[in-house]
């Protein structure tokens, strides 16, 4: 397979020097190998790791803001150990270090993973596939919960991610619980894997079981939800790449920059969560509205381009220019906060694609 692959993209950026190698739905142990063997070589990204880890972070920074307990007392409970599951709680763990000052030890022993033998432990008996080790864990002694619903009573998770692709994985019972295992703060409950038929729940299955307290973002694209009582309508999150793929594939066509860092993709996730407006972040969403995507890519993108002119990583010229003569107001270093100056924000919209609006505007004036 790596042979195969080495002569695949040596000869791609050979023949396309400016090539952006997107990497989508290779196994786990080939998409993390792949993205390993490649990303300081070559302009190359994984959006099952990297992308979905960088929408749910952005998530995640809001729902902590809004849960009601600090960042460092989180308890988060990763069910299905995946490329995807594993490359999200990474990124998690990178922002509990960058943002909150908590150590690296510190901040890994807040996850626990569930995988289909149960929790994942060093101690557990079988062999760990190698993107397993980094979270297993070493401090459960003689303790070997075997199922979800056991692993919910020894982690007491304030938060609870799905990537298993077991639908109704979050039953009535698993929910109810972490309504219970939370009534000092609002709990984190994200059921991410898609289509709908995978999905560990539904918006109104999280909303009924939780007392309306949850905070939710999904995989795939769920209704509204009224609550009864009030008739207040609540819309829900969905944590899906189109916020971030985009913006970095744009970002890295006008950048041209030598490689995609954690850095990089970590300031997207900061800016995404930036963009949500005060109504949004009023009415407890997590995500802006699909309606603003286009408002947002381009506020995602600008963010993307100060960060690789920051790290030293952008070669167009014309956006080392601009960003330096143009600093974000609140930059003091090159560490990625996901700000951008306006000039570059409207530079970017400048470059964007524009959909027609009607069949009309393809045609020629005059026929």
């Amino acid at each position: 397979f790596y042979a195969a692959t080495e002569k695949v993209l040596t000869g791609l950026t050979t023949a396309f020097p400016e090539i952006f190698i997107q990497f989508e739905d290779f196994n786990t142990p080939h998409a993390f190998g792949l993205l390993e063997q490649w990303r300081d070589r070559i302009l190359c990204f994984n959006d099952d790791i990297q992308g979905t880890g960088s929408v749910i972070l952005a998530g995640f920074i809001s729902a902590i803001k809004l849960a009601g307990i600090p960042a460092k007392d989180q308890r988060v409970l990763f069910v299905g150990a995946g490329s995807a599951g594993v490359g999200v709680a990474k990124q998690l763990v990178d922002y509990l270090v960058i943002e909150h000052k908590i150590p690296e030890e510190q901040a890994k022993a807040m996850f626990w993973f569930v995988d289909s033998r149960g929790v994942i432990t060093a101690n557990r008996g079988d062999t760990l596939a190698d993107h397993k080790v980094y979270f297993a864990r070493t401090d459960n002694g003689d303790t070997q919960c075997k199922n979800l619903e056991e692993t919910l009573e020894y982690v007491k998770p304030t938060a609870l991610i799905g990537l298993s692709t077991i639908h109704k994985a979050f039953n009535e019972k698993i929910l109810s619980r972490m309504n219970q295992l939370n009534q000092e703060a609002r709990p984190i409950i994200f059921p991410l894997s898609n289509p709908k038929t995978k999905a560990e729940c539904t918006f109104e299955e999280a909303m009924r079981f939780t007392d309306n307290r949850v905070l939710f973002a999904s995989g795939t694209a769920f209704p509204e939800y009224t609550i009864p009582e009030t008739g207040e309508v609540r819309v829900p999150g969905q944590g899906n790449n189109m916020y971030v793929f985009p913006p970095i594939g744009l970002g890295a066509k006008l950048t041209k920059p030598t490689r995609i860092t954690d850095s990089l993709v970590f300031a997207v996730s900061k800016a995404l969560s930036n963009t949500l407006s005060a109504d949004e972040i009023a009415r407890g969403e997590l995500y802006p509205r699909i309606e603003r995507i286009r408002e947002t890519s381009a506020q995602v993108t600008a963010a993307f381009i100060h960060q690789a002119v920051r790290e030293g990583l952008a070669q167009s010229q014309k956006w080392i220019d601009l960003v330096n003569a143009n600093p974000a107001s609140s930059a003091t270093s090159s560490a990625p906060d996901g700000t951008y100056s306006q000039a570059v924000l409207d530079e970017v919209c400048n470059n964007m694609w524009a959909p027609a609006e009607s069949v009309q505007q393809l045609l020629p004036t005059k026929l």
